[in-house]
């Protein structure tokens, strides 16, 4: 897997920390659970978004571009990374910010909106749940360019190929500190919501010959469409660095019983997960992506999947600033 043929911006100084979490291994009575400190990953409150946007940075100003766009949620955190490597990079940024009721986005609220405006953010655009997700980022790149702009369009999460390569790159990563640190992982699991985390590390692995099971907590929908799309990416990573392994179906797990009642909407699991992580390690997770994730991984430990003795590595994609827009949820008495 040769991923120095592909240019690259580099936001992430030295590889991102594996730390023991002793006290929720205790607290859980099953495996010891480590955890992949993405979240504190570079460019403004860091996240996983950071290593896609190295080599999607990289290819916007290969071509030329002076603009780029993407879309997300109203809080979304791949729209705050994205603007802040913008930002890094002297490029203006537009966001596409899907409401799924009129007057979601509040552009006075807290989390990620409050840091949209401080980044400096040249242009909000609405757009409806449930869109077009290429016809939006393609209406707005339209209108950039009869402004004389070169926009460059990021789908929803930066999960391309091109952006998929960083998460490649972060399972040799986790290769590399588990040879050092002398631990041998029983299984990795991530938030899934775009694919593009999911099925970089599918590949990655893969590719290594590492047989180092991932799982993936759904996010955002079913289990067969998101294991459609992780596989999908995950081979096309794999034909994109010249891997001689590639995955197949069987290398990708994903589980969908953690994220009703949706996308970003607040569970009991989630909040116990938060709370437990705060409370026990010190460590904010976020309300959308791996709070859910974490729930997941607690009940499995609860259900017996994972035995005393055998070790799980989480990967902390971070996504903290959105916290702050769910106050209500967790100060709630």
């Amino acid at each position: 897997m040769n991923l120095a043929k592909f240019p690259r911006r580099i936001y992430t100084h030295g590889p991102t920390p594996i730390e023991r979490l002793d006290r929720l291994s205790e607290a859980l009575d099953g495996p010891t659970i480590y955890i992949k400190r993405d979240d504190t990953l570079e460019l403004t409150a860091g996240g996983n978004k950071t290593r896609k946007l190295e080599f999607l940075m990289a290819d916007a100003l290969a071509q030329g571009c002076d603009t780029v766009i993407t879309i997300g949620a109203p809080q979304s955190n791949h729209c705050r990374l994205t603007l802040a490597a913008a930002v890094r990079e002297g490029l203006h940024c537009h966001l596409i910010l899907t409401e799924n009721e009129p007057g979601q986005y509040d552009p006075m609220a807290s989390g990620n909106n409050l840091l949209f405006e401080l980044l400096g953010v040249e242009g909000i655009h609405l757009a409806p749940g449930g869109c077009d997700v290429p016809a939006e980022l393609t209406r707005v790149a339209d209108a950039l360019r009869a402004e004389g702009r070169k926009p460059y369009p990021i789908p929803v999460g930066g999960s391309t190929v091109i952006g998929s390569l960083g998460y490649a790159a972060c399972a040799e990563e986790i290769l590399r500190q588990m040879f050092e640190q002398g631990i041998a992982f029983d299984a990795v699991y991530t938030p899934t919501g775009s694919a593009g985390t999911h099925g970089g590390l599918v590949a990655g692995f893969v590719a290594n010959d590492a047989d180092l099971p991932v799982v993936g907590v759904s996010v955002m929908r079913d289990r067969a469409s998101a294991e459609e799309a992780v596989y999908q990416l995950a081979r096309q990573v794999g034909e994109a660095v010249g891997a001689s392994h590639k995955a197949d179906h069987s290398d990708v797990e994903v589980l969908d019983q953690y994220y009703a009642p949706g996308y970003g909407k607040p569970n009991p699991g989630m909040i116990e997960a938060v709370k437990l992580l705060a409370s026990l390690e010190g460590i904010l997770l976020d309300p959308v992506y791996t709070g859910k994730a974490m729930a997941g991984l607690i009940d499995q430990i609860r259900q017996g999947r994972y035995r005393k003795g055998q070790k799980v590595l989480f990967l902390h994609t971070g996504g903290s600033p959105a916290l702050y827009a769910y106050k209500d949820v967790f100060l709630a008495r």
